[in-house]
């Protein structure tokens, strides 16, 4: 019995629904963990998360399919990348099967919660962990949290998505070598100058260049980018900074095996930004939002695509993926992860 819920107005915020995942890790150990229905969290005003943002987290979603399961897209992926973000941060590692496990969990504990196929609604689930003992010396913590809580969430763009402008910023991401690979939330805090500088000016997003020589594609502060040549190629930019984003990854598989469509992954130059037909950011809010031009230091690249719609290959990957996390299109062995 879905819950009492306006599903057709909701926006991308933060509902609090009934019962989240914790776990605790003390003396070299993760305890059980367990389903609670507190939401709140309280620790030392010393914890290592409030004074070095020693914290990671993950974004997935759960869908009501066309034949009404309950499914999680790729589960295992963001588990593992969890993982390297773990490892990168000085954190213990959140096991895999017991992360996937824990997914499963909070969204069958919240099923009133998942929308109804059709609404363009989905439930969205945010893993995240973080040092939680006192530590006032540059190190890290040594006892850490670790928790899932899900929040329905409306689609991303009202009315579907119109084609963005966006700048190329001044602004880095990442350092050569720092932690842009991983989703660590020193990351975020540090692109909330940028983006809302870049909303100042009058662009809904910023092209992050390779901090090292300031010439090559890299992402967003949230979302990868693709890019669709004139002859129906998809290109992702390749970094070792660029967060591997699981829903590029998957769009790249989706135009390979479903589309037909040739795909590189290799570093793009922003010299050649005018060379392609078309552009998206993709990301699990909005899966792919495309780009209508990119305004580098006042010199306009527009692509074909235009202002009014998505590109005609962007549309076919967008409704394909989506087909496939909403069961109207067959998924991949193990990309569906069936709840109930």
């Amino acid at each position: 019995m879905s819950k009492d819920i306006d599903w057709g107005s909701l926006g991308f915020g933060y509902i609090q629904t009934d019962k989240r995942f914790v776990a605790n890790y003390k003396d070299g150990a993760w305890d059980a963990g367990t389903l609670t229905g507190d939401a709140t969290v309280t620790m030392s005003e010393c914890a290592c998360v409030l004074q070095y943002a020693q914290t990671c987290f993950e974004g997935l979603k759960a869908y009501r399919t066309e034949d009404g399961r309950v499914v999680c897209f790729r589960p295992d992926l963001n588990a593992a990348r969890m993982a390297d973000s773990c490892r990168r941060l000085e954190m213990p590692v959140f096991p895999e099967e017991r992360f996937v496990q824990a997914v499963h969990e909070v969204v069958a504990a919240n099923l009133d919660f998942v929308p109804p196929y059709g609404s363009g609604a989905t439930l969205y689930l945010r893993p995240f962990m973080f040092g939680s003992n006192a530590v006032i010396g540059v190190k890290p913590a040594t006892e850490f949290q670790f928790r899932i809580f899900c929040t329905p969430v409306g689609p991303y763009f009202k009315g579907g998505a119109k084609p963005i402008t966006i700048r190329v910023s001044d602004f880095d991401r990442a350092a050569p070598h720092g932690t842009g690979h991983i989703k660590a939330g020193l990351n975020y805090a540090m692109s909330l100058h940028a983006i809302m500088d870049a909303h100042r000016q009058g662009f809904a997003e910023n092209m992050y260049l390779d901090p090292a020589t300031r010439s090559k594609v890299e992402e967003t502060g949230g979302a990868n980018f693709i890019f669709i040549t004139k002859d129906g190629k998809l290109v992702t930019p390749k970094s070792n900074s660029i967060l591997p984003s699981i829903t590029r990854r998957s769009l790249m598989v989706v135009a390979e095996r479903y589309l037909g469509m040739p795909v590189e992954h290799r570093e793009v130059l922003l010299s050649e930004l005018g060379d392609f037909a078309e552009c998206g950011l993709c990301g699990t809010a909005a899966v792919i939002s495309p780009v209508g031009k990119v305004v580098d230091h006042g010199r306009e690249i527009c692509f074909p695509s235009g202002m009014e719609q998505m590109g005609s290959y962007t549309q076919k990957l967008y409704d394909t993926l989506t087909g496939i996390q909403m069961g109207r299109i067959p998924a991949p062995e193990g990309w569906l992860h069936t709840i109930a």
